[in-house]
């Protein structure tokens, strides 16, 4: 249920977002309950939107553009920086530039990496979180988070390399149904044109070698063609834009793509475990 305590944690977006939509609503000279019934909420969510008991949710201001927006794209413009300021806040200095990056090199070898999680994946993760978020946190976090997938069909378009940790696929988190999804889900994504991925092995250290041992990596480069690399762990964050840093970064992470299967393999790899008969 809302509080009037969530008005301390609403952030200036959110805010700006319940004042012009007031604005708006009382020019046209409309009740709330009246707003409400044109967007398909009630007036009461409304009230709680403006007076920041309830921050203004991701299907509100689609709404809000529809009925209030006059063709001018102020919610719409809004949204993103609503979305933005719902992540965790170790994560909103990325954010903007993983939306922009032209290409993005990622290894992830604990879970599957947010950008490709399903909606029900990434539910069950958040939910299973400590400290455990409210449930209204975690709606905030899943959108949020499958916000990000805009980036698969941007324009200009961004070229995104995953490496999986097997471990990774074997895990499952939520349920069968849930994981098996989630598997055939990374079985769609790797036959995108704009993304290679690939299987990093079980046995790719039985050598004596093993290049993911550092855990999640992800290197990014931006429109100005410079490397950065994000690193994540344990609630904290890091973002190294030293050249030589990020160097090494890169050749680990060649190193890793050297140790995973090709993608021809890597697929089967997925499909195995998801069931799938080819």
């Amino acid at each position: 249920m809302a509080r009037a305590e969530n008005k301390e944690t609403v952030g200036p977006a959110a805010r700006m977002a319940a004042s012009v939509a007031k604005r708006l609503r009382q020019k046209k000279g409309w009740t709330q309950e009246y707003l409400g019934g044109q967007m398909g909420f009630t007036g009461a969510a409304i009230s709680a939107m403006e007076r920041l008991i309830h921050p203004v949710s991701d299907d509100m201001l689609v709404q809000l553009e529809r009925v209030l927006g006059g063709g001018t794209g102020i919610f719409e413009e809004m949204r993103e920086l609503v979305r933005l300021e719902k992540l965790p806040e170790q994560f909103r200095g990325y954010a903007p530039i993983e939306q922009k990056a032209v290409a993005l090199w990622l290894y992830a070898n604990h879970v599957v990496h947010g950008l490709f999680q399903t909606e029900a994946y990434a539910r069950a993760l958040i939910a299973g979180g400590h400290p455990e978020p409210t449930p209204e946190r975690v709606d905030e976090l899943v959108v949020a988070r499958m916000g990000r997938k805009a980036l698969f069909d941007r324009k200009p378009v961004c070229e995104i390399e995953l490496i999986l940790d097997e471990s990774v696929l074997r895990r499952v988190i939520g349920d069968e149904e849930v994981a098996r999804e989630q598997l055939l889900y990374l079985a769609e994504c790797a036959r995108r044109s704009n993304v290679n991925l690939q299987v990093l092995p079980l046995d790719a250290g039985a050598g004596g070698k093993y290049a993911g041992d550092r855990g999640d990596l992800n290197v990014v480069e931006n429109p100005a063609h410079d490397h950065v690399t994000f690193l994540e762990i344990q609630g904290e964050s890091l973002l190294v834009v030293d050249r030589a840093k990020v160097s090494t970064h890169r050749q680990r992470y060649a190193k890793i793509r050297a140790q995973a299967l090709d993608p021809r393999r890597s697929l089967g790899v997925i499909e195995e475990l998801a069931g799938v008969r080819r």
